[in-house]
């Protein structure tokens, strides 16, 4: 069930980016809210795995892969349609790709993500990575950020004059507030990920540095 609804999230992405280019502006506003509940839609299967007592290193996986696929799309779309700077998917990808490649390598070693037997190795880390404060504002961020960038395609591609939607995106503070969100998301992106590659460092790079003591911990 937890991973029938990781496939339930992704191909609700795929219909929301499908609306967000070829749709008329009521479409583009149903794709914001489809994008909404995909990503809100994120914590739901890790609680169904714990309820049914159905989880695994598996489904751990699957769950952050469906978590890259989601944030990866959207940020090159949005990219594409220009509403970002083409480096905020490369970096976003980039830095996927080298925590993802450190996890599978815990993973071997029976680590988890997250978790009791997790793989994070200082406190700075767990915080980062899996505080409850910063998984929570990490997760608002990118909920506003993308339904905000998902209204600026209508707002910035479609007839909006005397619509709803034109009369939020012309409201500075809504507008303001909701690039502070995206370049939030891009910051948090980078700094939570940092910490993860150091303690990898730590634990399984280079003699001199596995010597050297680990600041964080």
């Amino acid at each position: 069930m937890a991973n029938a609804i990781t496939v339930f999230r992704v191909g609700m992405l795929f219909v929301a980016v499908y609306l967000l280019y070829e749709a008329s502006l009521p479409w583009v506003v149903f794709a914001a809210a489809v994008i909404a509940i995909a990503i809100l839609l994120d914590g739901l299967d890790g609680w169904v795995a714990r309820r049914t007592n159905t989880t695994s290193q598996l489904g751990a996986a699957f769950d952050i892969a469906g978590d890259r696929i989601v944030e990866n799309v959207l940020w090159v779309v949005y990219a594409h349609l220009g509403l970002i700077p083409v480096w905020v998917p490369l970096l976003v990808l980039t830095r996927g790709f080298l925590v993802d490649s450190l996890r599978a390598i815990s993973y071997s070693e029976g680590k988890t993500a997250f978790g009791s037997d997790n793989m994070m190795r200082s406190p700075i880390t767990q915080w980062l990575t899996a505080g409850r404060f910063m998984r929570s504002l990490f997760g608002l961020s990118k909920l506003y950020a993308f339904v905000f960038l998902a209204g600026l395609v209508g707002y910035e591609q479609r007839d909006v004059a005397g619509s709803v939607l034109g009369d939020i995106y012309d409201w500075d503070p809504f507008r303001y507030f909701g690039w502070f969100t995206v370049w939030l998301s891009v910051a948090l992106t980078v700094i939570r990920g940092v910490p993860v590659i150091l303690d990898s460092l730590y634990t399984w790079g280079p003699d001199w540095i596995r010597k050297t003591p680990s600041p964080e911990a």
